[in-house]
């Protein structure tokens, strides 16, 4: 079943077409990933699938519905969340306030910054259930300013796990994390294959080839090829444009 259909969709600056009559299609349960050289629109066209930013053009559907014009908010309850490139994480609060935060915004709980935690405890209750599905039980009350890089890119899948997507959109959750941190990180979405579905964009071929179902290659705002990791890699056209022979 189709959870994601993407078709022509457009947007230009000026008269640079960052996304150019592109289609794609995400299936249930998948994880879907999207690759392509610095500057091929990748960051753009999750900025659209997010409610982040309006395309000039064309359709994103969701489950069958039509939601190329709802606003970010709209799309998080519909069941589409997104992770960021940069870390967005409010790093006074602790991971577990983080995450309660999103389980708040999901759920229109009652919870107040003053009000004492034990007064929100279910909703405390649902953010350590997703702490502990990153690995972060033992983090809760730390504040995400003093956590690692690796720990608040763990947080921040906390966070968007907490408002129970039924499509998660992962933009470059690997970035400048070290070898044992991305490993983690690896193992993390490993582990949500099949429950989530998921589309990543993510610069580490080898975490890509390892992790998705499918692979699609964008390059200036198009996809040139898509499909599984191994016919991806063998693609004429991929190694010429991206990939390149010594990838392959």
């Amino acid at each position: 079943m189709t959870l994601l259909q993407v078709e022509n969709l457009r947007k230009s600056y000026g008269a640079l077409a960052v996304t150019d009559g592109l289609s794609l299609s995400v299936a249930e349960g998948e994880l879907h990933a999207i690759i392509g050289p610095n500057g091929a629109g990748k960051t753009t066209l999750i900025a659209q699938l997010s409610g982040q930013l309006a395309p000039d053009s064309g359709t994103v559907r969701f489950g069958g519905a039509d939601i190329t014009r709802l606003d970010m908010a709209s799309r998080v309850r519909a069941g589409l969340a997104r992770s960021f490139q940069i870390t967005t994480l409010m790093p006074a609060m602790t991971a577990l306030e983080n995450v309660a935060l999103a389980v708040q915004g999901r759920s229109g709980s009652s919870f107040r910054f003053w009000r004492p935690v034990a007064r929100e405890a279910a909703l405390n209750d649902q953010a350590m259930d997703c702490l502990a599905q990153v690995g972060l039980a033992d983090r809760a009350g730390r504040p995400a300013g003093a956590m690692s890089h690796g720990e608040k890119r763990q947080l921040e899948l906390a966070v968007a796990l907490a408002c129970r997507p039924r499509l998660l959109l992962l933009d470059e959750p690997l970035a400048g994390t070290g070898p044992q941190e991305a490993e983690v990180l690896v193992g993390l979405l490993a582990a949500l294959r099949g429950e989530v579905t998921m589309v990543l964009i993510e610069h580490d071929m080898e975490a890509v080839f390892a992790l998705a179902d499918r692979v699609s290659v964008l390059v200036y705002g198009q996809i040139i090829a898509s499909g599984t990791p191994g016919a991806i890699r063998q693609d004429p056209a991929v190694r010429a444009a991206y990939l390149g022979e010594e990838a392959c």
